[in-house]
């Protein structure tokens, strides 16, 4: 099933996106090893050498002017990149297949008018599913911080390290893409229809995917505003949340619980954890308030490393409720 829908989407994935070069009148590379630079074998962005082509010691320089603006567009620029970059790397490394949003986008009357969230081959069949979603901003699908990939490391700034660790344990996978909200169509910037806000691309993501697939034990790991996704989404589908999803593990999430009925926030407080920004070592027990998700220190005091410090932790939390799920739903009545 997912190969017939990539199939039919790959011919109009591309079609209507901005190129990279098109940052208003000025004029940039379209590849990483054009703009000079490419990741060495430990995912660090580098510099190339001009004479040789290879790798370097030396780190991505932002201040190349004196002229902040062209510094600021170059790096914009050099994010576009990053993020097709990423999305090789989700399709040929992490083996995952690119899907439209909404799902039926190629049979639309403008079909280049969609998103796409990529998913593991056996996402929706699947009895596990783990679902991947980032903050707000400019981050696009597999990314957690475009800052950290630059200037720290793949390994940091992108998912690919809970994309692996989930398919080891047995999940399947989706990444969703929730700030992909606009294509430019005939020279005009038109809203994605079921992806115009971050909100409503997770709630398509879920009908036209998660909703009739196989996966009956639900994961989800969000970060900073994906969080807020994620909660609305828990207070707007009540039952659906409840039935399926077992384990939230949030990461700087910037949330508030809404008062919902006892039932709602009674299985979101059960099944979720936020694990924040903090000087504190890891794990360690941080101030919540009434009727809020659990707190608890990232191990980390920068938002963006957040997700990277907590990783084993969280998986953690995620395998001990899953156990604990399958033991009770085991159990004899």
């Amino acid at each position: 099933m997912l190969k017939a829908i990539h199939r039919s989407f790959h011919k109009v994935v591309n079609s209507g996106v901005k190129s990279v070069g098109e940052m208003g009148d000025l004029s940039f590379p379209a590849t990483l090893r054009e703009f000079g630079y490419d990741f060495d074998g430990g995912g660090k962005l580098r510099k190339l050498d001009p004479e040789s082509g290879n790798i370097t010691h030396e780190p991505f320089e932002f201040n190349v002017s004196d002229d902040h603006a062209f510094n600021q567009k170059r790096y914009e620029a050099l994010g576009q990149i990053i993020d097709n970059y990423v999305y090789d790397i989700l399709e040929k490394d992490a083996g995952l297949t690119r899907l439209p949003v909404p799902g039926n986008s190629a049979s639309l009357k403008t079909p280049e008018l969609s998103s796409f969230i990529f998913a593991s081959p056996d996402a929706l069949i699947n009895e596990k599913l783990m679902i991947l979603i980032h903050g707000s901003g400019v981050v696009r699908a597999g990314q957690w911080a475009r800052r950290l990939i630059i200037n720290d490391s793949l390994r940091t700034g992108t998912q690919l390290p809970y994309i692996k660790r989930a398919k080891e344990l047995g999940y399947g996978v989706m990444v969703l893409n929730t700030n992909d909200n606009l294509r430019n169509v005939d020279g005009k910037q038109l809203e994605i229809p079921g992806s115009e806000d971050p909100h409503k691309h997770f709630d398509t993501v879920w009908k036209d995917y998660v909703k009739d697939s196989k996966a009956k034990h639900v994961a989800i790991v969000a970060h900073s505003y994906g969080g807020v996704c994620v909660v609305k989404f828990a207070s707007d589908n009540p039952q659906d949340f409840q039935d399926r999803v077992f384990a939230v593990g949030l990461t700087d999430s910037v949330h508030t619980t809404p008062r919902s009925s006892e039932a709602e926030t009674k299985h979101m407080l059960k099944v979720a954890r936020n694990w924040v920004s903090s000087t504190k070592p890891l794990d360690t027990p941080e101030r919540t308030p009434n009727g809020e998700i659990e707190r608890c220190s990232a191990g980390h005091e920068t938002h963006e490393m957040t997700s990277s410090s907590c990783m084993e932790s969280l998986f953690d939390f995620i395998e001990r409720l899953y156990n604990d799920k399958v033991q009770n739903t085991d159990r004899p009545n």
